[in-house]
């Protein structure tokens, strides 16, 4: 078999030419698909957005005029500050024992914060004590008087003193002059024996038998006899003459004495003396009690509930007295720690709105720091003297405030609204319907036709959103809040708030 190969087509030259025909199918079949999404995402975008707009543009937003209990409120704002705030310091220097509080706590009123060092004080207690005691047993002591044995023993003196006079005013007794007589006679028969021996030696002397010194001595002996005859004539003299004069006046004068100690122990103490005893005790009572005190002020205890704010010593500092008020450098740093009492807000009101706030007036208040809690309160004290700052005199006013979770803290500020009055059953409308046209003050109100009409009105006070209607409106009326495209008034001013009316319940 034969094969005829001189009209075969080379099939190498056909192949890039499918290629590029099939290409050009493929990116046309894409593109017709994308066209196709992106009419479905108009188609539904106009449906979803376009629509609503257009039907919102030729939509009118309107709300009736309706009736409110209007709250007045003058707003002001103010700054949370500590009803009480000080430096705790010891009544006397010294050295801080123990610390018993860091800063945060809170303590209640005398609660113990702090110890003073006091062993300096507790040996001038135990004195004290002991005068008090010695002071209180003389007091006694004069009081009770004398014993009876003291008294016993002075009448037994007295009675001796006593005895002693008499018998000097009774003189000697016969019995002791007779003695005194015997005595006397017996000297005198001992000097006559002297003198025979005597004149017997003088004369043995003379014919020198004896001795001159045997002569003197019984010369010795006659004179020592005469010296003892004398003085046994005294003695019987003294006895035959009696007590002497001056002896019985000093009896006497010892019995006296006698008399009257014994009188004063039976008279007890003098008034005079108890009243001294008693005046010791008080001194010494006196003594231990401010020795006692000196020692309680050691013990350092809070004034007030309030918290801790601040930490200025540690134990074993020195600290001093210092002014509980003082917040300079010096003065903060002998104290203890500082302590600060419940919360309140200090808000400066103008001078035209003074004359509106009273005791006790309601507050609302709203703090910064908590824009979605609102806080109430009530006006506590209103300052006696204005404070002028930048040529705007205002006074200033302190509210209480109830915040039983303690978020306000010290130096925070807030706004508060001070409740001044209220209008009952008030004629208003919405504040953003108000406007300004041809020189006065209306609002645009839908006719019966569906048209906005302009109507002149009287207005009052603006709370929140809503301002009070003085005249103008029936009551029934709808105004407008909003107007079709390109129909809304050149005159309206910016917000819809007219000029002359503000927030916080403040008339034009």
């Amino acid at each position: 078999m034969t094969i005829d190969t001189t009209n075969a087509v080379d099939s190498s030259g056909l192949i890039p030419e499918l290629k590029r025909k099939k290409g050009k199918n493929y990116w046309l079949s894409w593109l017709l698909a994308l066209s196709f999404l992106s009419g479905i995402g108009y188609l539904l975008y106009r449906q979803a957005v376009v629509v609503p707009r257009q039907e919102a543009g030729r939509r009118v937003l309107t709300q009736p005029v309706e009736r409110q209990n209007l709250v007045i409120t003058i707003s002001a704002n103010g700054t949370v500050k500590p009803e009480r705030l000080i430096n705790l310091s010891p009544k006397n220097s010294g050295i801080l024992k123990s610390l018993l509080v860091k800063e945060g706590d809170i303590v209640k009123q005398g609660q113990i914060v702090a110890y003073m060092d006091d062993s300096n004080l507790r040996g001038q207690l135990i004195s004290a004590q002991g005068q008090l005691a010695q002071a209180q047993a003389n007091l006694q002591k004069a009081q009770a008087g004398n014993r009876p044995q003291d008294i016993g023993q002075a009448q037994a003196q007295l009675d001796e003193a006593q005895a002693n006079l008499r018998k000097a005013q009774a003189g000697n007794r016969s019995q002791d002059i007779a003695q005194a007589q015997a005595q006397l006679q017996n000297t005198q028969a001992a000097l006559r024996q002297a003198e025979d021996n005597f004149r017997r030696n003088q004369d043995l002397y003379n014919t020198g038998v004896i001795s001159l010194q045997t002569l003197n001595q019984s010369r010795a002996d006659r004179d020592s006899a005469q010296a003892t005859v004398n003085a046994a004539q005294q003695a019987l003299g003294l006895q035959k003459a009696g007590t002497r004069p001056e002896e019985i006046e000093q009896a006497q004068a010892v019995v006296k004495q006698r008399q009257q100690a014994l009188a004063l122990l039976k008279a007890g103490t003098r008034q005079e003396d108890v009243a001294v005893a008693r005046a010791q005790v008080t001194s010494a009572r006196g003594s231990l009690t401010n020795i006692q005190a000196q020692i309680n002020d050691t013990v350092i205890r809070a004034p007030f509930d309030g918290v801790v704010t601040r930490k200025y010593a540690d134990p074993g500092a020195f600290v001093t007295p210092t002014t509980a008020s003082s917040d300079v450098s010096s003065a903060t740093s002998s104290s203890i720690v500082a302590l600060a009492s419940t919360n309140e807000v200090v808000a400066n009101l103008a001078e035209t709105n003074i004359s509106k706030i009273s005791l006790g007036q309601k507050v609302t208040i709203k703090a910064d720091a908590h824009p979605r809690k609102t806080f109430e309160g009530k006006v506590k004290q209103i300052a006696a003297q204005s404070v002028v700052s930048q040529n705007v005199t205002s006074f200033e006013v302190r509210v209480t405030v109830t915040d039983p979770e303690s978020l306000l803290r010290s130096g925070m500020n807030v706004t508060a609204d001070f409740q001044v009055g209220q209008l009952d059953n008030a004629l208003v409308v919405p504040t953003a319907s108000v406007v300004r046209r041809e020189r006065s003050t209306g609002v645009f109100v839908l006719g019966a036709d569906g048209q906005p009409v302009f109507t002149r009105i009287e207005t009052g006070v603006t709370v929140n959103n809503f301002t009070e209607v003085k005249s103008g409106l029936q009551g029934n009326e709808r105004v407008l809040l909003s107007f079709p495209p390109g129909s809304r008034p050149q005159s309206a001013p910016r917000g819809g708030v007219f000029p002359g009316v503000g927030g916080g319940g403040r008339r034009p």
